[in-house]
């Protein structure tokens, strides 16, 4: 007897033993923390729970904000089989043998199936598609989680057969309690300094997951040094510096390159400064934002300022010459001045109105006095006949030359602001259109004489 409690000690002592994550999952509605605006009384996730009728659904939120462990609950509470799959390990055989269990559970013991897919915006549309027609009949019901935006990542007909529901990053004071509730469960008893805890629910980042995988971690940490204090030297020394919530090319990413652009059409330094420090302390590559700026040179600062375009370019190869970090600085002046240059997007809208435009417009033949003529022939079929050299006249301007096609009425397309430069541009062009004005008046005198 003795030796098979031996041997049974044996075995137990190779059972890895659960995360913490795993260990603190909540199992009822009154565990879970934060997300209130979907789970208080009276709100609508919770409403849905307790009235007993699942339905199909997408969960939408950032990593560790529980989208799991409601899918997990809400099997618990409906009483059904639960069939999970991650979108990033499975293929269409993965889905068919989950379909094939929940057409087994269904005759054998009539229980229904909750279908949880994590990660579906990585389903191709073929594999989306296959769960459509099992949705439809009631085979079961289809749980689907997700950081990214569904409406841009999840097919419109399985959309369409469920309810979308926005999760939220957790607060720090989410965090905070998550923090005590796990304190209590450790094996050792760890004691933070108050700037220590401040430092890993910094780091965590609205994640859950991740403040309990560092807490985790900083036992180990603890057991390793044998001391129970942890302060914020020892918090920085164990943690990496990239745990920042920045999912590339994902949502996040975009709203925040977003919100940089934003900060800089607005004219805010402080706030563009910020989110572009938020970015690089993300990881993204320094070059794509130096695109993106040039893009907000051009598109919203324009004429009003051409320096801009230039100023920034060469903050894009001084970032190549230097590479990190020095050369973030000259970003960072480039975001700076773009800032607090004087805005104006006349030039992009006058290349949008030109192009539409011509994209409607017929094909017109360039005008001869405007074709260029390097040839005897060309010049007797009259190419360049009758062209008024503008370096030959007054302030080298032609007025009243027609540069548009024959029998095509001029068009403003550009339309200067008050701003920056883009004034004394407006001023200029006032003051040609005159002449041409005064020009046309004395040809029409001529033609009356």
């Amino acid at each position: 007897m003795a030796l098979i409690s031996s041997v049974s000690d044996l075995f137990n002592s190779h059972v890895p033993k659960a995360p913490l994550a795993e260990q603190l999952r909540p199992k009822t509605l009154g565990d879970i923390i934060g997300q209130q605006h979907l789970l208080g009384e009276g709100k609508p996730l919770r409403l849905a729970i307790e009235s007993g009728k699942p339905h199909s659904m997408i969960l939408w939120g950032p990593p560790g904000t529980g989208k799991t462990t409601l899918a997990q609950l809400m099997s618990r509470v409906f009483n059904t089989e639960f069939i999970a799959l991650s979108a990033v390990l499975s293929g269409i055989k993965d889905i068919r043998s989950a379909i094939e269990k929940a057409q087994a559970a269904l005759q054998q013991s009539g229980r229904h199936t909750i279908l949880f897919v994590d990660e579906v915006h990585r389903f191709n549309k073929s594999q989306q598609d296959a769960f459509l027609p099992h949705v439809e009949q009631g085979l079961f019901t289809f749980i689907g989680a997700t950081t990214e935006n569904p409406s841009f990542e999840v097919n419109n007909a399985l959309l369409s057969r469920a309810q979308v529901y926005t999760l939220t990053a957790l607060s720090d004071d989410d965090l905070t309690q998550i923090f005590n509730r796990a304190l209590k469960t450790l094996s050792r008893q760890l004691k933070f300094t108050s700037d220590a805890r401040q430092l890993i629910i910094a780091y965590a980042d609205g994640d859950a997951r991740r403040i309990l995988n560092m807490l985790e971690h900083m036992l180990i940490v603890a057991e390793n040094g044998k001391t129970d204090e942890i302060d914020t030297p020892a918090v920085q020394n164990a943690l990496s510096r990239n745990t920042r919530f920045f999912d590339k090319g994902g949502d996040a990413f975009y709203d925040q390159i977003s919100a940089l652009h934003k900060s800089v059409r607005g004219s805010s330094p402080d706030a563009a400064l910020y989110w572009l420090c938020r970015m690089l302390d993300g990881g993204t590559d320094p070059l794509y934002i130096g695109r993106r700026l040039l893009r907000m040179a051009v598109e919203d600062i324009g004429m009003a300022d051409p320096r801009s375009l230039q100023l920034t370019l060469n903050a894009c190869e001084t970032f190549e010459r230097l590479g990190n970090p020095e050369g973030e600085l000259a970003l960072a002046q480039a975001v700076l001045y773009l800032s607090c240059a004087p805005k104006s997007n006349a030039s992009y809208l006058a290349y949008k109105k030109a192009r539409d435009f011509v994209v409607k417009d017929k094909s017109r033949p360039v005008p001869l006095h405007l074709r260029n003529a390097p040839t005897k022939l060309m010049k007797k079929m009259g190419f360049g006949d009758k062209y008024r050299y503008t370096h030959d006249y007054p302030e080298a301007y032609v007025a009243g030359e027609n540069y548009f096609p024959d029998e095509m009425k001029e068009i403003q397309f550009y339309h200067p602001t008050d701003s920056g430069l883009e004034n004394k541009i407006q001023e200029k062009l006032n003051y040609l259109r005159s002449l041409d004005k005064k020009a046309k008046e004395h040809k029409r005198f001529d033609r009356k004489r």
